[in-house]
């Protein structure tokens, strides 16, 4: 049998050997505990029609590919704000869906979203197809930001050479000023437009923002069209993602702030996983690993599962991803609402027999749309953080595991009984704990382990990781 436990149990990377106790160095890995800084920065909005490159000018003006892109409309839904920086200047560029004023369905849910964005920016960067010219909708665009209090400015996106910057003096009848021509996705005429940007944005912001330095930070995740945007917008009591019954509506992850319980805390709503990365193609490939690195972010997960539905392999997917980060989790079994007494009873079926590697994991029944019971998410966080943070002295911890050991020792292994010399906790979030031993000890036994672990520290909602280092059996011989 490997040394590798494929599971929660893992060997730790290396030779698997050690010689003493003071060779190996303890490390307290920290989880993501870095939030970004407290000071409030201007606000810039990207608005425009859908397709016309708004979200390549957002990563442009980032210097990084950030926002999900693809060459198809409506690829951006929700407003999606990011961190920038110009000449040492620090502000706040926001992403938006293409708004079109008339629009009705999920558009017009996507349009509520970037008006919200413009009466909250500091400055509105308003972008035009250049090679096509103003259409009726970059009009009825203009007629609306023609009456703003709030600095607009004009970027006439898709000019990639010196022979298309005269086809922009036609966007001088939109009455919003001078174009200034861009090509966001060469980068040309960039540097220009951000100086203008800078030039228009106040020097002090219109509103004070809560600042991001201590809340915990929760990530929705889950298959697509399972509610994770309908819970958001029941925490914030606002519609801040966009909801449509069309799976997949949200691609970007979306931050909020959220007051619950007592305390603030960091919400993203990410997008759906709706298959494997590798396999997935277009704005699902890039939203797929927005969602991993929002995931990665967090410290804490909500996997939301639809109750009235059988768990799919879609559910199972995105629990091992959650499993393999390493974050805390709590199971959000929505549309309660829609469960009757049958379903319950082949949905705790499904539980036994699907989830029982996570039989640690809080679980809470919720109606999103409804509000019920989401309030009971607020202990199953906190229990889970606490666990996730949780450190064991090393000796408690010594004298629970030589009692359990002589109760119920390890099995032998090619004839000999390995022994566990002592043990010490490395470090949280997760909890990862070190066994130094004179032999291998088998998976099972591992996990009797990690059971009586949680049994005895209450590890309920996070995830506890053992690892075996065997002493190298040279070590052994000379020291005897």
């Amino acid at each position: 049998m490997s040394d590798n436990y494929d599971g929660d149990l893992t060997a730790l990377p290396g030779d698997g050997t050690w010689s003493d106790e003071s060779d190996w160095q303890l490390t307290d890995v920290g989880g993501a505990d870095e939030a970004a800084g407290g000071e409030h920065m201007p606000v810039v909005a990207i608005v425009g029609r859908p397709n016309v490159g708004k979200s390549t000018l957002v990563n442009r003006i980032l210097g990084r590919r950030e926002a999900v892109v693809e060459d198809v409309p409506g690829v951006t839904r929700d407003r999606v704000s990011y961190a920038a920086m110009w000449s040492g200047r620090r502000f706040t560029v926001v992403d938006t869906g293409g708004w079109e004023p008339d629009a009705k369905g999920l558009q017009q849910a996507v349009a509520a979203q970037a008006e919200l964005a413009m009466r909250t920016a500091d400055a509105i960067v308003v972008v035009v197809d250049a090679t096509v010219g103003a259409t009726a909708t970059d009009e009825a665009v203009a007629r609306v930001l023609r009456r703003s209090k709030t600095p607009v400015i004009l970027c006439a996106n898709k000019v990639d050479s010196e022979r298309l910057e005269s086809d922009t003096a036609s966007l001088w009848s939109l009455g919003l000023g001078e174009p200034y021509p861009v090509s966001a996705a060469h980068g040309r005429g960039a540097g220009d437009l951000l100086d203008i940007i800078l030039d228009r944005l106040p020097e002090t912001p219109r509103e004070a923002a809560p600042t991001l330095g201590g809340p915990r930070r929760v990530a929705l995740v889950g298959k697509p069209n399972v509610g994770k945007s309908s819970l958001l917008n029941k925490l914030t009591g606002t519609e801040r993602s966009v909801v449509d019954n069309v799976a997949g509506t949200t691609v970007d992850p979306v931050d909020e702030l959220v007051e619950l319980g007592g305390r603030t805390w960091h919400f993203v709503d990410t997008a759906g996983l709706r298959r494997k990365v590798r396999t997935a193609s277009g704005h699902e490939y890039y939203a797929s690993l927005r969602t991993r690195s929002a995931l990665d972010a967090a410290e804490v997960a909500i996997l939301l599962i639809d109750a009235s539905e059988p768990i799919t392999e879609q559910d199972l997917r995105v629990l091992s991803l959650i499993i393999e980060s390493g974050r805390a989790l709590v199971i959000a079994f929505n549309k309660w609402d829609l469960v009757d007494e049958d379903r319950r009873y082949q949905l705790d079926k499904e539980i036994d027999r699907e989830l029982a590697r996570v039989p640690w994991a809080r679980r809470v029944n919720i109606s999103a749309s409804t509000g019920r019971a989401v309030q009971k998410l607020v202990p199953a966080l906190e229990s889970a953080l606490d666990s996730w943070d949780k450190r064991i002295s090393t000796g408690p911890l010594n004298n629970w595991l030589k009692d359990v050991i002589a109760a119920n020792p390890p099995p032998l292994r090619g004839g000999r009984q390995p022994r566990v010399m002592f043990a010490t906790q490395a470090s949280v979030r997760p909890p990862t704990f070190v066994l130094f031993t004179t032999g291998f000890l088998e998976a099972g036994y591992r996990r009797f382990l990690e059971r009586r672990l949680r049994e005895e520290f209450n590890f309920d909602g996070s995830p506890v990781r053992i690892n075996v280092r065997v002493r190298d059996k040279r070590e052994q011989r000379r020291k005897r």
